[in-house]
């Protein structure tokens, strides 16, 4: 009977030992796949290391997506290119991730909008000027123009011209930093190819648009009403666009009676040529 015993407790321990032995070999087989997966994603990525994606660098996303841990598409700078290849690596379908830009909805420049006061020795920041009464300009909701966005810009896209941000499409990854250091909340995301976009952030009423910007949107729905495929509402006294319903017809940006609908056009070798609507008043 002790035999009996000592013989199970015997073929217990091998079984063990030996599910032991499989399972740290398939624990170190799964790990050289994750880790050459991680490689051939990093080869994918733009490199950057923005941390868009959640994580600290671009080597610790590569390994968290080889894992099953991380979207395919969480990388931002890389759009839809990376998104794609990253998912013929991992053997899924070809993701559908659109590609962004940013874009500083607001056309107010020095040229067109009123100032209030003029801002010399104040601290060099959005924000603090956005304190004193909401920036200089008129309008509340116009661009500060001193760069919080700038500075935040990891890829040196942005620069500030005649008091308002300019985003150098040729350079804007989509990362999305200068949205949010944005103390106006003024910069969004786009698709990078959209055909047109409103070029205002405005929520006053027509009148006091007016008054404060020669080019402020009015929210008076002109453009809502010759849209054919219904991609336009007017919210708090401005307009804008559903990206999913636009096809670039371009009905919106020939109605705008304040010209503040944007257009982008592909002109050569220049690539996209941003064009402004004419005011028809």
């Amino acid at each position: 009977m002790i035999f009996g015993i000592i013989m199970s407790m015997a073929i217990l321990c091998i079984i063990a030992i030996v599910a032991a032995v499989f399972q740290n070999a398939e624990y170190n087989g799964n790990k050289i796949k994750h880790e050459l997966k991680r490689e051939r994603i990093l080869e994918c990525l733009p490199g950057s290391n923005c941390g868009v994606c959640g994580h600290s660098d671009c080597a610790s996303y590569a390994l968290a997506v080889a894992k099953g841990n991380a979207s395919a598409n969480a990388c931002v700078p890389g759009g839809a290119s990376v998104a794609q290849s990253i998912g013929v690596i991992l053997g899924n379908e070809e993701d559908n991730a659109v590609s962004m830009r940013a874009q500083v909805m607001c056309s107010g420049s020095n040229s067109y909008a009123r100032a209030k006061y003029i801002y010399e020795d104040g601290a060099a920041d959005c924000l603090a000027e956005m304190k004193l009464g909401g920036g200089d300009k008129g309008c509340r909701y116009a661009c500060v123009g001193l760069g919080n966005c700038k500075r935040a810009c990891p890829f040196d896209a942005i620069s500030i011209k005649n008091g308002v941000a300019y985003v150098d499409y040729r350079l804007c990854t989509g990362c999305g930093t200068c949205v949010e250091a944005c103390p106006k909340g003024i910069i969004k995301l786009i698709p990078y190819d959209a055909y047109h976009w409103v070029g205002c952030a405005s929520r006053d009423g027509i009148g006091k648009s007016n008054y404060n910007c020669k080019v402020g949107c009015t929210g008076c729905g002109i453009c809502v009403k010759s849209c054919p495929e219904k991609a336009i509402s007017v919210s708090n006294n401005i307009a804008s666009i559903n990206y999913e319903k636009c096809t670039g017809c371009g009905m919106c940006y020939s109605v705008c009676p304040e010209g503040i609908i944007w257009r982008s056009d592909i002109e050569g070798a220049d690539g996209l040529v941003f064009n402004m609507g004419t005011r028809k008043h």
